[in-house]
């Protein structure tokens, strides 16, 4: 087993052991933190996902994005495909939804808009581990990195990639693959951390 898979392996088993009171407290302190910061107030088309196996849960900012009136989209997978980048369809409560190949809640895509990746402010990531160099660990399936391939290029071409974790789930150093896209920041229930190492304790 590779160094990715252990790594994998054991936050995931982290993430499924928190119980759902510590989940309930980081869902809503990360909502604190992140409802009154720029990044968050400025962006009009938000990315979020819904939480599936111990992932911190972002909802409670979806709700109130969605009182805000900004345009909220969750990612979706084309049936059956395993290799192609994500759909970002929007959602809102009356929304029509299905289950993908994972069991996921996703978007009925043939009854909701999607918009290009590209056009997206805010894309909100989950994640297994992270560094605070602004590497990101997923579950493997590689959609993230190829839905945001077009930021190889250049890191400050938008949208704004922010990965959210509990705060447990950061690593010293993340061994990298060519193709991983770097995030721009990471959010979790105790701090921000800037892709360039600067940690935010502040809770805004």
């Amino acid at each position: 087993m590779n160094v990715r898979h252990q790594i994998r392996r054991a936050m995931r088993h982290y993430r499924r052991t928190l119980t759902p009171r510590q989940q309930y407290t980081a869902a809503q302190a990360l909502c604190r933190r992140l409802a009154c910061h720029a990044v968050f107030i400025h962006s009009k088309h938000i990315a979020f996902y819904l939480p599936n196996d111990g992932e911190i849960d972002p909802r409670p900012l979806l709700e109130r994005a969605l009182k805000m009136g900004k345009k909220c989209y969750l990612p979706a997978l084309a049936p059956r495909c395993s290799n192609t980048a994500l759909r970002f369809v929007r959602y809102q409560k009356n929304t029509p939804m299905q289950c993908n190949d994972y069991g996921i809640a996703e978007p009925h895509i043939k009854h909701s808009s999607s918009l290009p990746a590209s056009q997206l402010n805010l894309v909100l990531m989950p994640l297994v581990a992270f560094d605070t160099t602004g590497n990101r660990l997923g579950m493997g399936g590689g959609y993230y990195d190829r839905s945001f391939a077009f930021k190889q290029k250049t890191r400050n071409k938008m949208p704004y990639l922010l990965g959210l974790a509990h705060q447990g789930q950061q690593y010293t150093q993340l061994p990298k693959q060519a193709w991983d896209i770097p995030l721009a920041a990471i959010v979790t229930d105790q701090q921000w951390i800037n892709c360039a190492g600067k940690v935010n304790k502040r809770v805004d």
